[in-house]
């Protein structure tokens, strides 16, 4: 990769340094926040790679992170376990802690793929989204650095929120990129599939806080495009709870990742 002044935005802000077995420093930088919170895909993606660190197999198939507590910006200690390991797969676990408290606690499980697909059957097919140009940009405001970062387009049908129009539908679709080109690999599809405003918003507006309780993401084939294609609907809400699932796929049609989020939602008080 280089130096760490050639390096990509991200990949800077993924850098560990190994402080003895198993253990490692990190740094939860303001690159990728919302409304000054740490971005959950891109903790997840800081614990991945900390046990990519390790694992045998170096490629990502599933990660679930559990949220803790919330995560500040500063620095950050990780520690990571084998759990199993066999012919096809490779399972860890990875600890985040700040001033000695666990803020996010992470399984991941991964393989070693090959060029050789056996078997695929889709009974779904991508999202359809509006074209690129007929979508909205998401702004980037001082809190929410993220945007800073990425460059999410929502479908008109759904980015009526942004403007005081709301709709019926928990639901927030469109497209994707770095703002700085970078290839796409796994532990980029982690972030990806916690990148896009939450689907409550499109219904309730801006809603004061939906933190996330727990992400999963399975990660499935990596993108030939430079915009991703992503849906995230949000179904059921009971007692503030709620669940999102979502889909990244690249312009070609390419199923990319499928996420299931647990996540809190807070209303504003009038």
């Amino acid at each position: 990769m280089g130096s760490s002044e050639t390096k990509h935005p991200f990949d800077q802000d993924l850098s560990l340094t190994r402080i003895a077995p198993l253990r490692f420093k990190g740094n939860v930088t303001d690159n990728w926040s919302i409304n000054g919170v740490p971005n959950g895909g891109y903790l997840m993606a800081l614990l991945a790679h900390a046990m990519l660190q390790e694992s045998a197999k170096k490629d990502t198939l599933v990660v679930t992170a559990n949220y803790l507590h919330r995560c500040e910006i500063g620095e950050a200690d990780l520690v990571v376990k084998n759990i199993a390991c066999s012919r096809r797969f490779d399972r860890w676990q990875a600890v985040l802690s700040q001033e000695k408290r666990e803020r996010v606690r992470a399984l991941g499980t991964f393989i070693q793929r090959s060029d050789a697909v056996t078997e695929r059957r889709y009974e779904a097919s991508p999202p359809e989204v509006a074209d690129l140009e007929a979508c909205v940009a998401v702004p980037a405001l001082p809190r929410f650095t993220f945007f800073n970062q990425m460059d999410v387009r929502l479908d008109p049908a759904c980015a009526g929120w942004l403007g005081g129009e709301l709709t019926d539908r928990l639901e927030q679709k469109g497209w994707i990129r770095f703002k700085e080109p970078r290839p796409y690999d796994m532990i980029s599809a982690l972030l990806i599939a916690d990148a896009f405003p939450p689907p409550v918003l499109a219904v309730y507006g801006m809603v004061a806080w939906v933190p996330t309780i727990e992400l999963t993401v399975n990660v499935r084939n990596l993108p030939t495009t430079p915009w991703l294609k992503c849906s995230f609907r949000t179904r059921y809400i009971d007692d503030e709870i709620l669940e999102e699932d979502g889909e990244v796929w690249d312009g070609n049609g390419e199923l990319v990742a499928l996420s299931r989020q647990v996540a809190q939602v807070r209303r504003l008080k009038a």
